[in-house]
């Protein structure tokens, strides 16, 4: 098709399904090949540049005194004629061309409309782009074409591949779906798709894919069944398609084969609007279909212009319209061949009416590549205005020169073209940016299945692209149908989310998508869904059962509300009580011998000091302070010395006492009076007084949060501070205590009337072998156990003394007065044989 004019525009549109190329014996000159299967909807395509020439040449305020023409071209889908057809156009069609006044032939074209296939494309704009020559393609979406090293010279009107690839992750996103499978067709669009999805796919961290397989060529059974059992065995539930209806239409026949149902597919622009898969068998199958569809947009007038076709316009016995007329009205152009005769076809007239047929052609209620092709047009329309509109002496060319029709070049019409932006009847932005691309957005669709069988293709949503915020996505969720029971979106994961409270573990083999759910450890949470590693909680905090918060740790420590604090607690008490009533027996009794004998002071002086061990250990109990931790070792440590040493007190008592009764020794009484005997008991106390001064001034025990011991637990208890004060403070009474053992066991063996050496004996027997248990219970106790072991030392050791040392004296007192004389005390030995 050809339409003379002042500037002409070139062609590429896919006016046959396909091409037979005659035998290459190399004997005979090559024929052409031969186009076969016409094309209603390339048709339309390439009437709608004619229509945007003729509505630009009737336009005053666009191109005034410029008439454009066009040159179109059929490319009959295959690579090869497509190929020929382009460096036709570039070149002019016949082998004699003049340049200058007298002009043969059509003259080469300033720019090139096309090509709907992305590997023609490819083909085309490499030798193209040598020569500066612009291609605007209305259909070619692979993304390797926004490559501006390889294809300087290429735009396009419709977004690439590398946007569709983004709004359909925008789609998966939406619904959740991160398990999906990818089929893609066997060329350089469904290669490049694969390749540009799996690429984001990994960068966003969405979804992971079961299977990735190439559609092959042509109808190849072996292929498709071995892909449909890949589709029928996987959990996807989601199958994405980027890939021509043709092979499409093969692979559902292998579906409907195996009826492989259950499955939401997604579709590519490519097949999206396909009709021939929009049928009641497939429905079943592809019902609810999603997918990503060009823009729609309005052309007015174009339907009117499409009316007005008429073979007789084109006196070409082989013009495209002679075969359109054909193709619509069954008919055929005289001379008709013979085999057309014989089974009884009619004639062309050229006054049939297209009103009379009910023609795709003429539905403008949905144009898509129509409307990209209008676009591109119009871009190459609107490049050349900008170009006219040139100021000399202001020019972007060489020395500030403008151009002009007379001297106009490929290369100039492309450094307008490339600033391009204009805004259409239908109120869409044009523009290209760095690498050709036009401003991406796509219309989303769904495919409604009807009750009476038929489809209908719906929009329901957009995709635009944003500088700001990327990718957009807008749907109507209440609008789209699903095509299965639940009326509702399918649940595509290899892996349910994992809750709160676990953690994703990768599952050996398999993409990240497939993971089992690990409950966190304790101590650890995770309060997201989906995360990939549980945190540790803060030293002072642990997790609750469901792992999903920390919460603040339980505090231990020996408390009075216990039953183990209790239990010390009443026998604390107890014992600070029979001590009382042992000094009142003692005070009521004070004048008898057996309260009198071997100083009565230092009896009453071990009392109070007993009383103060008792008391002493209500200091381990309850919640640690700090006067509680600096308190509870002096009082213990004073305590028990004050103890101890008014027992080695008695003990050196008896001794002297003892040797005063032999011959000559009367002397060494003088030496153990009452006041020096007070004096030794203070003396010994003060040592130990300030040994806990200097620890508690040195390092004092103050409380601490030791979580050591238990991982769920804090242990509240008192740091001794300076270890070497406390075994100096445990040492020192452990010295007395075995001094005052040693002596005694020495004066086990005196006479009866000096018999209290025997109790003081058993006494500190009982108390040494308390406390040298205590040490390593005391070592291997945790937290509060240990206070427990050290306060019942204390009470273990306190009551053996009091038992010990007070037992047979208030025994003798209360229950055998008759023995509480001093005849009885002092006469006890001569009964002995």
């Amino acid at each position: 098709m050809f339409k003379a004019g002042d500037v002409v525009l070139g062609g590429l549109f896919e006016l046959h399904y396909s091409s037979v190329f005659p035998s290459m014996s190399f004997v005979p000159k090559p024929q052409q090949p031969s186009c076969q299967g016409f094309d209603i909807i390339g048709f339309r395509q390439a009437q709608t540049m004619a229509f945007a020439i003729d509505e630009i040449n009737r336009n005053s305020s666009l191109l005034p005194n410029v008439t454009l023409g066009y040159s179109l071209y059929d490319n009959c889908a295959t690579l090869g004629v497509a190929f020929r057809a382009a460096l036709s156009l570039v070149s002019g069609q016949q082998e004699e061309f003049l340049l200058h006044e007298h002009c043969l032939g059509s003259p080469p074209v300033l720019g090139i409309v096309g090509d709907s296939v992305s590997t023609s494309c490819i083909a085309i704009s490499s030798v193209l782009g040598l020569y500066k020559v612009p291609m605007v393609s209305y259909y070619a979406t692979c993304s390797c074409l926004s490559d501006r090293q390889q294809f300087p010279s290429f735009f396009r009107t419709i977004p690439s591949d590398a946007f569709q690839v983004r709004a359909m992750l925008q789609i998966l996103k939406q619904f959740g779906w991160t398990w999906a499978g990818l089929l893609v067709s066997d060329d350089d669009y469904g290669l490049h798709a694969a390749q540009s999805f799996q690429y984001d796919l990994a960068q966003s961290g969405g979804g992971c894919l079961a299977y990735v397989e190439v559609l092959p060529w042509g109808n190849n059974p072996t292929e498709l069944k071995r892909i449909v059992n890949v589709m029928r065995e996987s959990t996807a539930r989601v199958v994405i398609v980027f890939a021509h209806e043709s092979r499409i239409f093969h692979l559902m026949k292998e579906v409907l084969k195996q009826n492989v149902t259950g499955l939401q597919w997604m579709a590519s622009e490519a097949w999206i609007a396909a009709t021939t898969l929009q049928t009641p068998c497939l429905m079943p199958y592809l019902g609810g279909t999603l997918g990503i569809a060009i823009r729609r947009g309005e052309i007015p007038g174009l339907r009117e212009f499409l009316l007005r076709i008429r073979p007789e316009k084109y006196p070409d016995r082989n013009s495209i319209v002679r075969q359109f007329w054909e193709h619509t009205f069954q008919c055929r152009y005289a001379p008709p061949s013979s085999d057309w005769v014989d089974a009884g076809g009619g004639l062309c007239t050229g006054q049939e009416d297209l009103r009379n047929v009910g023609l795709s052609i003429l539905d403008v209620s949905d144009l898509r590549p129509e409307y990209n092709v209008y676009k591109a047009v119009y871009a190459l329309a609107h490049a050349l205005e900008d170009m006219l509109q040139c100021v000399p002496s202001r020019g972007p060319f060489s020395g500030h020169s403008c151009t002009s029709l007379q001297r106009l070049e490929p290369w100039q019409v492309l450094y307008y073209l490339e600033r391009v932006n204009f805004t259409t009847a239908f109120g869409d932005q044009v523009s290209f940016d760095e690498n050709g691309d036009a401003l991406p957005i796509y219309d989303v669709m769904n495919w409604l299945w009807l009750p009476d069988g038929s489809t209908k293709v719906q929009n329901v949503g957009v995709v635009r692209e944003s500088a700001s915020t990327g990718e957009e996505l807008t749907l109507d969720e209440d609008k789209v149908f699903w095509n299965f029971e639940s009326k509702k979106p399918p649940q595509s994961v290899c892996s349910e989310s994992c809750p709160p409270g676990t953690r994703m573990a990768r599952r050996k083999g398999k993409p990240i998508c497939c993971f089992d759910c690990i409950t966190c450890s304790e101590g650890k949470i995770s309060n997201q869904t989906d995360a990939m590693e549980c945190t540790s909680c803060p030293e002072e905090f642990w997790s609750n059962p469901q792992r999903d918060h920390c919460v603040p740790k339980s505090m231990e420590f020996l408390s009075y509300h216990e039953p183990l604090g209790i239990s010390l607690t009443t026998a604390s008490l107890l014992g600070t009580l029979i001590c009382s009533i042992v000094l009142g027996i003692f005070t009521c009794h004070l004048s008898t011998p057996m309260v009198r004998a071997n100083n009565s002071e230092l009896s009453f002086l071990l009392l109070l000091s007993l009383k103060l061990c008792f008391l002493c250990s209500l200091l381990f109990i309850g919640r640690p302070r700090l006067w509680t931790c600096q308190l509870r070792h002096a009082a213990f440590g004073i305590s028990f010395v004050l103890c101890v040493s008014c027992i080695l007190v008695k003990t050196m008592v008896v001794l002297a006492v003892f040797k005063a009764s032999k011959p000559g020794g009367g002397a060494s009484l003088k030496w153990f009076g009452a006041v020096q005997q007070r004096g030794t008991v203070l003396a010994l106390t003060s040592i130990q007084a300030v040994i806990c001064t200097a620890w508690l001034v040195s390092s004092s025990p103050v409380p601490y949060k030791n979580t050591q011991y238990h991982t769920d637990k804090i242990v509240y208890e008192c740091a001794v501070g300076s270890k070497v004060g406390f075994a100096v403070l445990l040492g020192y009474i452990g010295l007395l205590a075995i001094l005052s053992f040693l002596l005694a066991f020495l004066a086990r063996n005196l006479p009866d009337n000096f018999n209290e050496a025997k109790l003081i004996t058993f006494s500190m027997l009982i108390f040494c072998a308390v406390w040298v248990a205590f040490i390593p219970a005391y070592i291997n106790s945790p937290g509060k156990y240990a206070d427990a072991v050290e306060v019942f030392a204390i009470l273990a050791s306190s009551f053996g003394l009091l038992v010990a040392l007070f037992g047979p004296k208030c025994y003798i007192i209360l229950l055998r007065p008759e023995k509480n004389t001093k005849k009885a005390i002092m006469g006890r030995s001569t009964t002995k044989t």
